[in-house]
């Protein structure tokens, strides 16, 4: 018996020095695994480049925030356009908004989202004659702190300002909530009205004679004396 606690102590002991040993790497692992909160510069200008692909030319052009460029029948609408700072490990990215227009002056949203400039491939706008991607973002030198992400919180999500509607309309007003109203008080029904008594005729008399309670009971004391 007090060989088997003994062994028990010593499985305990074993087990408590592996857990002490294993902590910092797990610590260091789980810092590995959460997300890195990185930094933002917020730029008035973003910079992107242009392809004609009948020419073959490429166009730089600078963009102001919420202002438009048109490149050939395409017109470029820069919404934010976020940098890094030096320390941080370079990442600009810009959200946009491209309409084509026709010859009937008609604008057709062909884009509208996020581009990356350190990857113009897969975040760049194609079409059959031009391609628009994201360069640069310039201008900018305050620098936004990230907090701890929360749940369900804005942070987590990029999403563009309000100038836009759920189709990606630029300029779109927020439609306004619904007011609730009180319901209406119930209407009560009206209480309905006692029948009218009208009184039996005397018979013999007068239908509209009124009714002489005091010359009946003459009557019949008339009577009672009689007898």
């Amino acid at each position: 018996m007090i060989s088997l606690f003994a062994s028990a102590a010593r499985v305990t002991g074993a087990l408590a020095s592996l857990a002490r040993r294993a902590a910092p790497a797990v610590g260091v692992a789980l810092c590995i695994a959460l997300p890195a909160r990185a930094d933002k510069i917020a730029n008035p200008i973003a910079v992107f480049d242009g392809l004609d692909k009948i020419t073959g030319r490429i166009i730089t052009f600078e963009v102001a925030l919420n202002e438009t460029v048109q490149f050939g029948t395409l017109q470029v609408t820069p919404r934010i356009c976020w940098s890094r700072p030096p320390t941080d490990p370079p990442r600009t990215d810009a959200f946009a908004q491209v309409d084509e227009v026709d010859e009937q002056h008609t604008f057709k949203r062909i884009f509208s989202g996020w581009m990356f400039a350190d990857s113009p491939g897969l975040h760049g706008v194609e079409h059959p004659i031009y391609d628009v991607w994201l360069v640069d973002c310039k201008g900018g030198t305050t620098v936004t702190k990230e907090g701890p992400p929360t749940s369900a919180s804005a942070a987590d999500t990029d999403v563009p300002d309000a100038g836009t509607d759920a189709n990606g309309n630029p300029n779109a007003a927020a439609p306004a909530s619904p007011q609730v109203e009180p319901a209406p008080p119930p209407k009560k029904k009206p209480k309905p009205k006692a029948p009218a008594v009208v009184a039996a005729p005397l018979p013999g008399g007068d239908s509209n004679a009124p009714l002489d309670l005091g010359g009946a009971a003459n009557t019949t004391g008339n009577a009672r004396s009689g007898r």
